[in-house]
């Protein structure tokens, strides 16, 4: 499999629009992950876990077995505002222009 090294993608492209039912102009941006919430149920077990004697309930991964990350667009209709995922891709560097 081969990987592309630089991808650059518009900041405006027209797409599909599911709640508008045509093609609209939706601008373009990366998705990025949210802060975690410190008092989600998950985060909550996860601390229970490490509190107390013993070790790491998991292991942690130090090496990194790949060189790049999926990235993925976050497209934003420009008429209703409705946001919607691109496909994401396995690149180096994604620029928007």
């Amino acid at each position: 499999m081969m990987v592309k090294a630089i991808m650059k993608h518009p900041r405006e492209v027209s797409f599909y629009c599911r709640h508008c039912g045509k093609h609209t102009l939706h601008s373009v941006a990366i998705y990025k992950k949210g802060k975690e919430r410190s008092m989600s149920e998950g985060r909550r077990r996860y601390d229970r876990k490490l509190r107390g004697y013993g070790s790491q309930p998991k292991p942690i991964q130090h090496n990194q077995a790949k060189v790049n990350k999926k990235t993925t667009p976050l497209l934003t209709c420009k008429d209703c505002g409705r946001k919607d995922y691109g496909s994401p891709q396995r690149l180096k560097k994604y620029e928007l222009e």
